[in-house]
């Protein structure tokens, strides 16, 4: 199938949940319709969103074995390919946290290359909307208002899965695969010359990394990516900041709507705040930690779990009926909850080995979070992490998620709307927040729909 002019403009698969939220995003927040799968839709679900210019398809890959990723990331990507769209994205996170055993996004690149039959596929991780910039193939992003170098970032650093060690992305990539990585950085991107020397690039290299660290970079990558696409399509790895570039490449072209400002003002509307929400985190971010204490000191009810507990298949029941009882109690007394984990990347996940425990985690906690909305009745909710969101999902019947509400000043982790064959979960508001995503208020945010 080639790319015609009803086929999407781009598909997409998310290496986690949050991470194909945040294309959702920034896609639909900027007036392309899109519909995010949570696993490959039967003919019916494509077909309730064919209006869509963007398919994501939202996936675990950040968390799984390169062997998994030939199994399982080969026939989605495939999948995605048969769409038709000009661009296949294999959307990573903006912070590129993974390693040679875990998350390769070396291998997931050489699949998609595989696949699509490519001489050189583009990278593009910066995303100025995000507070991630990429300057002479560095990457840096910001926490609390500062800007630093990834390798002495004071949370991705530290990661207790995938620690982000090297801030050289060539670098960082050459220990997951043997493909050979150009670079077109930011002195590049300046020349009249520009269109040459990417030609160049290409001929040489099997991939090629392109800087973004402000408005007029993006806008220069997004009009490469859009001009030396495939005429039956190409494969792209990146952050969203793929997206962010092509859609300024979009606009110039009048694919989309002129103005981003009036195409949100036109698509969204406030759903309002509701009285009582309920939280499930997996995540070791001192970030969510920091979300979570804000929470409690404003009317929140927080429960911790055990993370050793929770993934031992002997004394989870316990564990769980315990923190459901307790949420249940809080949640019919007109409270909300956040049921945790941990509080910090000293705790929770960082302390178990093996990923079928963190797996299990994930699972567990999204089973008790359907629960909650069964016997509760409840109409908006969030997963926090990652990892925890991508297995989460699996326990919660919902075969698609779209756009309800963006979230302008904390980006990455929207207000979505559900799509279940359930009629319990069917329409249900729920967000997954990645670990470095949103300020301290997120959850008072999420609750009471807050764009302010």
């Amino acid at each position: 199938m080639t790319p015609t002019d009803s086929a999407p403009l781009i598909a997409y698969y998310g290496d986690d949940l949050t991470g194909s939220t945040d294309v959702m995003e920034a896609l639909s927040g900027q007036g392309v319709d899109t519909v995010l799968f949570t696993a490959l839709p039967d003919a019916f679900q494509l077909a309730r969103f064919r209006h869509c210019r963007a398919i994501g398809l939202a996936g675990t890959s950040r968390s799984e074995t390169p062997d998994w990723m030939e199994r399982h990331l080969t026939p989605a990507l495939a999948w995605l390919r048969e769409r038709g769209a000009a661009l296949c994205h294999y959307k990573t996170c903006s912070t590129f946290d993974s390693a040679p055993q875990v998350g390769s996004i070396g291998r997931a690149m050489e699949i998609g290359r595989r696949l699509h039959d490519q001489g050189c596929v583009p990278i593009v991780v910066g995303a100025p909307q995000l507070r991630r910039y990429t300057a002479f193939g560095q990457l840096f992003a910001a926490v609390r208002g500062e800007v630093y170098r990834i390798d002495r970032h004071p949370i991705m650093s530290r990661h207790p899965v995938t620690p982000m060690h090297e801030a050289d992305l060539r670098r960082h990539l050459g220990e997951q695969t043997e493909l050979d990585i150009g670079l077109i950085d930011l002195v590049m991107l300046a020349s009249d010359e520009l269109d040459a020397q990417v030609e160049a690039a290409r001929a040489r290299h099997a991939a090629l990394l392109y800087d973004v660290m402000d408005p007029a970079s993006q806008a220069a990558v997004g009009r490469q990516l859009w001009r030396t696409r495939a005429p039956g399509g190409s494969f792209v790895v990146g952050s969203s900041g793929v997206e962010y570039a092509l859609l300024a490449e979009w606009r110039r072209l009048g694919l989309v709507e002129a103005s981003p400002g009036a195409a949100f003002a036109d698509t969204f509307s406030n759903p309002g705040p509701v009285e009582r929400i309920a939280v499930v985190s997996g995540s070791c971010s001192e970030t969510t930690a920091r979300q979570i204490r804000w929470a409690e000191a404003h009317g929140f009810d927080g429960i911790q779990l055990d993370a050793a507990r929770l993934a031992d298949d002997r004394q989870a029941e316990a564990e769980l009926a315990t923190a459901g009882n307790r949420a249940l109690t809080a949640l019919a007394a007109g409270r909300s909850v956040i049921v945790y984990t941990a509080l910090g990347p000293d705790g929770g996940l960082a302390k178990l080995s093996g990923e079928d425990g963190a797996h299990a985690i994930g699972r567990r906690l999204g089973r008790l979070l359907r629960d909650l909305v069964y016997s509760q009745r409840l109409t908006r909710v969030v997963v926090a992490g990652g990892d925890t969101s991508s297995h989460a999902i699996q326990e919660l019947g919902i075969q698609a998620l779209t756009t309800c509400l963006p979230l302008p000043q904390t980006p990455g982790s929207p207000l979505c709307t559900a799509h279940s064959n359930d009629p319990a979960l069917d329409g249900l508001q729920i967000a997954f927040k990645g670990g470095q995503v949103g300020d301290d208020a997120y959850f008072g945010r999420i609750r009471n729909a807050d764009l302010d």
